[in-house]
């Protein structure tokens, strides 16, 4: 049986992350775990990459997220918000970042040089 030949470059993932301020104990943070695991579930069912890991500091609780897509507007982070503000926590969005092979993200970030 013949295997057909992919010929699509991987997708491109991106990170990003909400930096909780104060730092939140895990009891006040299941029901943000459990949207997590949720949307995490459903992305999957989708074919695509979304998901979010908390990050516990002793200044800050993050939850990085790692994703296809760099839009930090979805339906997902509106309901993570969301859930934030009902928790009464403070929070910062960090900008996305692009994930993924470190010639690739260095061609990206550095102009190539020319020789004379």
């Amino acid at each position: 049986m013949k295997q057909k030949a992919h010929d699509s470059a991987p997708k491109k993932m991106w990170a990003y992350g909400y930096a909780i301020s104060p730092p939140q104990p895990e009891s006040r943070l299941a029901a943000i775990q459990a949207l997590l695991d949720s949307e995490h579930t459903t992305a999957k069912g989708h074919a695509r990459t979304w998901e979010g890991r908390f990050v516990h500091e002793e200044e800050v609780t993050h939850i990085l997220v790692v994703t296809d897509s760099p839009d930090q507007h979805q339906a997902v982070n509106q309901k993570l918000e969301a859930a934030l503000s009902a928790i009464e926590a403070g929070y910062a969005l960090t900008a996305p970042l692009a994930v993924g092979d470190e010639d690739q993200l260095v061609a990206e970030i550095l102009p190539p040089i020319e020789i004379e």
